[in-house]
């Protein structure tokens, strides 16, 4: 009988043993996991969340699901703004934006007006060393950008036709809360008028504002078209769309898991370039169809409003700095 009670009790030992063993092998495992918040402002019919989507997928086969990737498109979590702003704090980890000249102002020098004269010509400067050099200043605020989406040229949409500077006289115009595209509107004689893009479709329907100026993609995803009669193709700025991480978050990472983020953004960026050079045209084309009337302006005139812009930035980023821009972009 004492043999069998001893025989039981190693059992029953055994068992709870194997029931704990199971238990931290389990939580041990869930705490491998890293799990990244990425919050962008596109809609989800847009090429930005698709490419956002496309860095979800490559970096969570890249890893074998040891990263995790959680997207908010659509500015579920608050304004470009207010999402680049989270992150710096880690209560979001990674962003796409336009919204980094909160921090740095030199971020926004890639979209001085008419600065790249092609798409083609904009890629090499940002995947080159200038585009590293240029976020660079943003660590000290712990944004590390991994990579340059694509926004692409901007177009104004409007009520009526514009096809000269002269055109943009005393109209209210929504423009993103970067200072660059601000005085590139006032210099051009508009009213430019911030905003964030959530709040702009009823804004344009309610008569707030009079205009306003995106890429082709942003106009379509967003039903512009319903709001406003023209699509005026000034392509008065290119502007790239930087991907940051949280600095704090990066460096906790295992420089397997950096590079397999690193990659994955890099791969996601070429994705969303290709696929807005795809559809760009055939979006075009269907905003016609749906009634949307297409004006081609000569953009020399607008280049000449600007030209003051460009006095202005020499002063406040340095000479230097903006003729290097310059020059890598000829």
């Amino acid at each position: 009988m004492k043999k069998l009670r001893y025989a039981v009790s190693i059992i029953v030992v055994l068992l709870a043993l194997s029931i704990v063993s199971v238990f931290a092998v389990s939580k041990t495992s869930s705490e491998e996991v890293v799990t990244i918040r990425f919050g962008h402002g596109a809609a989800e019919s847009n090429e930005r969340h698709q490419a956002v989507m496309k860095f979800k997928e490559l970096v969570e086969k890249a890893s074998n699901n040891e990263i995790k990737v959680e997207v908010y498109p659509n500015e579920q979590l608050g304004s470009e703004a207010e999402m680049v702003e989270s992150v710096t704090m880690n209560s979001l980890q990674m962003v796409a934006a336009a919204a980094f000249n909160q921090y740095d102002q030199r971020i926004s020098a890639f979209e001085l007006p008419y600065l790249f004269h092609s798409k083609e010509q904009a890629w090499q400067v940002l995947d080159g060393e200038i585009g590293q050099e240029v976020a660079a200043p943003l660590l000290e605020d712990n944004l590390r950008v991994l990579a340059y989406f694509e926004n692409g040229f901007r177009h104004i949409t409007s009520n009526k036709p514009i096809e000269t500077p002269e055109d943009l006289a005393g109209v209210k115009i929504r423009t993103p809360e970067v200072p660059v595209s601000i005085d590139s509107f006032r210099a051009m004689g508009a009213n430019p008028t911030p905003m964030a893009f959530g709040e702009l479709y009823m804004a344009l329907q309610q008569g707030t504002v009079d205009a306003q100026e995106n890429p082709i993609a942003n106009i379509y995803a967003a039903r512009f078209n319903e709001v406003q009669q023209y699509l005026n193709k000034t392509y008065h700025q290119y502007t790239p769309l930087p991907v940051a991480i949280n600095e704090g978050v990066w460096q906790s990472l295992s420089s397997n898991h950096q590079e397999i983020l690193k990659s994955s953004a890099k791969k996601a960026a070429q994705f969303h370039r290709d696929l807005i050079d795809e559809n760009e045209k055939k979006m075009e084309e269907e905003l016609e169809d749906q009634g949307m009337e297409v004006i081609e302006p000569d953009t020399a005139p607008f280049k000449e409003k600007v030209e003051v812009v460009y006095e202005k930035y020499k002063k406040e980023f340095g000479e230097e700095f903006i003729n290097m821009l310059l020059e890598a972009a000829e």
